[in-house]
C-alpha cells in the first residue's frame, strides 16, 4: 500500500515560522529591562533599616520579582525615563526589593505584599503614605509620587 501524506502548503510553513518569530521576540520583550540611572538601594531586609535613615526622604519602595513580568515593563517604561529617574533621584530613597529573597520576608510580611509589582512609598517612620498594587504607568506612577510629597 502506498503512502499519500500531502505536502503542506508553502503558505501554512510561512505562518507558523513567522509565529515562532514573533513569539520569541513578544517573550524577549516582555522580560527586556533597560538599565536605569535610579539610586536603588537592594539592602534593606527589616523594618529597621528602613527607618534608619538619616536622610528626611519619603522612600520608595518597589517589591518585584526576577520573574515578574509586569514588573519589567514598569521598569522599561517607567523606571527608565529620564523625569522619572531625575524626580525619583532627588525626591526619595529608592529601594528595590526582591521578594523571593528569604531576607526580606520580614519586610514583605510588614506590608503585606501579596503580588508583584508592588509600589509603595512610606515616610521615614516606615508609615504608608502611597501605596499601589500592580503594574502602574508613568502618569500614574508621577502621581503617586507627587501626592506623597504634599503628606
Amino acid at each position: 500500500m502506498k503512502s499519500t501524506k500531502k505536502k503542506s502548503h508553502p503558505f501554512w510553513k510561512f505562518f507558523w515560522l513567522s509565529f515562532l518569530v514573533l513569539s520569541l521576540v513578544y517573550a524577549w520583550y516582555s522580560f527586556y529591562a533597560p538599565s536605569n540611572d535610579i539610586k536603588w538601594e537592594n539592602n534593606i531586609t527589616s523594618i529597621e533599616d528602613l527607618t534608619n535613615n538619616s536622610s528626611n526622604k519619603n522612600t520608595l519602595l518597589f517589591f518585584t520579582g526576577k520573574w515578574c513580568s509586569p514588573c519589567r515593563i514598569m521598569k522599561r517604561e517607567v523606571f527608565a525615563d529620564q523625569e522619572v529617574e531625575k524626580k525619583v533621584n532627588s525626591k526619595v530613597n529608592p529601594v528595590i526589593i526582591d521578594i523571593d529573597n528569604p531576607n526580606t520576608k520580614e519586610i514583605v510580611n510588614y506590608y503585606k505584599i501579596g503580588a508583584t509589582p508592588t509600589t509603595i512609598i512610606v515616610d521615614s517612620k516606615g508609615e504608608v503614605l502611597e501605596y499601589a498594587v500592580g503594574k502602574i504607568d508613568k502618569k500614574k506612577f508621577l502621581e503617586i509620587l507627587n501626592n506623597s510629597q504634599s503628606k
